[in-house]
């Protein structure tokens, strides 16, 4: 069969959506990802096609992923899709007493004791990173996220988009946080799975970084210098090379130059695809305008240093839109004169989005009247639990974030 041909920028994408599989009486999880994959394959598998989505299994037994199976541009109909098999899953589900429950971060699980990994086809990459890094933990076993890839066709688009996407990543997290609560209790932060995403591998620093990628824009300067520097630095914990670099490689956006595409991983998933859909979308018309140069021209979006970038973005991790930016140089991007806050950022960069294309019926979508004036889903879950949080209390707030994403509706107050 022959390699179909590589896409060029924003010609269609790739969308995969994390959620945890909990019992639908206590909401602890439940590991049985690998069960409800054999009911549809009717034996043990990792994947099942269902037409445009494809559900896929994760590290963890408790965890189960929906993607769209091809790159896709109609993003109304891909919407539609995920919703449907998110009740699809859940009408399989009804037979374990189980359901699909939404967010980043499971509020009550305890990794020590309610982690199973993944124990059929390609588990021996799970065992290893499990014996390097311990995958008992709330990084490891306890997340979910969304992710977005994102075609280049040569070093010429990808070097315009990676200094593209640099520039959006630190702010995104005020946008995406959905992960307030881990042990029953507030975290502090808004986003405490990218908190740990930060620091979970550490124990081999080269495979994260500093989560914001490095100003690399050609293909041979990534992988003579991440590349290589990933797998010189995993070898001695890998000596059967059962690792590839690049899949290792947890940058907040991660390139693969054998499909020409770059994945932005660092999005906590939403309480139902339409959410999910409307911050993706926001995202790539964002992408598009750098891309084309509406703010700043290519060589200055390349000149801006990771040391201006990170300090940004582990703002936003903890305190979301209320972070406020002092930096002149990322300002500027934006024709910003004085600090403001990363809200008041994104309805500048919206209002701008919608300058350059005022067809744009998707702004007035309620997705974004809701992320930009109650807040992200952990401020909205914050509000929700108001000063009880108690089991009980939290409980009652993650089931209804679990009616949400069974009917496909926001979260709101």
């Amino acid at each position: 069969m022959s390699q179909p041909s590589r896409l060029h920028l924003f010609q269609a994408y790739g969308i995969e959506l994390e959620y945890m599989i909990v019992d639908k009486d206590s909401l602890m999880p439940k590991p049985i990802a690998d069960e409800l994959l054999k009911y549809e394959l009717k034996e043990y598998g990792s994947d099942f096609e269902n037409g445009m989505i494809t559900w896929s299994n994760e590290l963890v037994l408790h965890v189960i992923e929906i993607k769209s199976t091809r790159p896709e541009a109609n993003f109304s109909a891909l919407e539609n899709e995920f919703a449907e098999n998110v009740k699809r899953i859940n009408a399989n589900l009804e037979q374990w007493n189980a359901m699909l429950m939404p967010t980043a971060a499971h509020p009550l699980m305890n990794p020590l004791v309610d982690t199973k990994l993944w124990p059929h086809d390609n588990n021996e990459v799970y065992a290893l990173y499990d014996k390097i890094f311990n995958s008992k933990g709330h990084g490891w076993s306890n997340l979910q996220s969304t992710h977005l890839n994102l075609p280049f066709y040569d070093d010429e688009e990808f070097a315009k988009l990676h200094a593209a996407i640099r520039i959006v990543l630190p702010i995104l997290p005020a946008l995406c946080a959905s992960s307030p609560i881990l042990d029953g209790k507030l975290t502090g932060k808004l986003n405490t799975r990218l908190e740990f995403y930060k620091t979970n591998q550490s124990k081999i620093p080269s495979i994260t970084g500093r989560v914001i990628p490095e100003a690399i824009f050609s293909k041979r300067l990534y992988l003579n210098t991440i590349y290589e520097k990933i797998r010189t630095d995993v070898a001695p914990h890998d000596p059967e090379k059962i690792l590839d670099p690049v899949w290792v490689n947890s940058r907040g956006a991660i390139p693969r130059f054998d499909r020409g595409s770059i994945e932005i991983r660092i999005m906590d998933i939403q309480e139902c695809p339409s959410a999910d859909l409307a911050i993706i979308n926001l995202v790539i018309e964002f992408l598009k305008a750098l891309v084309q140069e509406k703010f700043i021209p290519l060589d200055q979006q390349m000149k801006i240093k990771t040391e201006t970038l990170v300090p940004i973005f582990d703002l936003c991790v903890e305190q979301g839109q209320s972070a406020i930016v002092y930096d002149p140089a990322y300002l500027e991007i934006f024709e910003v004169s004085n600090t403001i806050t990363v809200n008041e950022l994104w309805k500048v960069i919206l209002k701008r989005l919608e300058q350059i294309n005022i067809s744009l019926s998707s702004w007035e979508k309620p997705e974004y009247e809701t992320l930009l004036n109650q807040g992200n889903l952990s401020q909205r879950i914050i509000k929700a639990l108001g000063r009880d949080t108690s089991e009980e209390k939290i409980k009652s707030v993650y089931r209804k974030l679990s009616g949400c994403l069974n009917q496909n509706k926001m979260f709101f107050l």
